[in-house]
């Protein structure tokens, strides 16, 4: 199949999920110079889009249809599959030549089921999640991780430079999603400790924010300590990621770590911990929720310390 040559102005994208991240993203796009068709389900989160300059489709299979480009970043598998392989999605809407993309973190195996049911109607198909959270989205420097073929994957990157920092190719089709996996599994055990030695910090009366100056740059600092901790500390848990989707994601790592045959235990505690918090209503919540679970586990009332 030949590759599309893909710039602003001539290139017509299309995407499909305009939550917490997405609307950024294809923000960035449109600012780009890129024209673009959008739909999510909620019509009223396209809003913002539609005023800069966003034409709306009732349906996946209409935005895949007026565009060249397709960007899916939806929340569960079960969702990729509808707007990609459903009666109405993406790739009934798609012609040849087309370039698929979600962005979704998903299934590795889902990712090649895509792309394989893709190259069947001569489209290509390109999975690249990605991390940062809202401010990553926000302010253009997600890291995107991505799998597919190479050469697909370097014409898209007039799109990838325009939301991303990170842009690394890490294999065929399903590494992407792989890559994703790798990472948060990293960021699930990480989270424990930062939310864990916030709340030692506390119980033994030291100024948390004080703290922070010593410890965040030197080697236990991490992206969640420096960029989370502060909103655990002024009690703000808005999402910069879901924890129900965090929860998803955890489960997939743990599902391909059994097929593998790989034991990971501070995965599985992480994975039960974040199954606490959602069981006490914080699902929708951002993933350093998890510092009333920690907190309530211990008698604390972290919002009223």
């Amino acid at each position: 199949m030949s590759v599309p040559t893909i710039a602003p102005g001539t290139t017509k994208v299309g995407w499909i999920g305009t939550g917490v991240m997405g609307q950024s993203m294809v923000g960035h796009l449109i600012d780009a110079g890129f024209e673009a068709t959008v739909y999510t389900r909620t019509k009223s989160k396209a809003d913002a889009l539609i005023a800069k300059g966003a034409v709306w489709a009732d349906s996946p299979k209409s935005v895949a249809e007026a565009s060249d480009v397709i960007f899916t970043i939806v929340g569960f598998p079960s969702d990729v599959r509808e707007v990609m392989l459903g009666e109405d999605g993406a790739l009934a809407g798609s012609k040849a030549g087309n370039v698929l993309v979600d962005m979704t973190t998903s299934e590795p195996s889902l990712a090649i089921e895509i792309a394989e049911a893709a190259q069947a109607k001569g489209v290509h198909s390109v999975d690249a999640p990605v991390s940062g959270g809202d401010v990553g989205a926000k302010e253009a420097r997600l890291s995107i991780m991505i799998g597919g073929d190479k050469e697909v994957v370097e014409a898209l990157n007039p799109c990838w430079e325009v939301m991303g920092k990170t842009i690394v190719h890490q294999g065929p089709a399903g590494a992407g999603q792989h890559t994703k996996m790798v990472n948060q599994t990293l960021i699930a055990s990480g989270m424990i400790g930062v939310c864990e030695a916030l709340l030692y910090g506390h119980k033994a009366g030291l100024d948390l924010p004080t703290v922070l100056q010593s410890v965040a740059t030197g080697a236990a600092g991490s992206w969640s300590l420096s960029n989370l901790g502060p909103r655990i500390m002024d009690n703000n848990f808005d999402p910069g990621f879901f924890v129900e989707h965090f929860i998803k994601d955890m489960g997939i790592a743990l599902a391909e770590a059994k097929r593998m045959g790989l034991c990971l235990p501070g995965l599985a505690l992480a994975h039960q911990l974040y199954l606490s918090v959602q069981a006490t209503g914080h699902g929708r919540d951002g993933t350093h929720a998890l510092q009333l679970a920690l907190a309530e586990m211990s008698g604390v009332d972290w919002r009223k310390r």
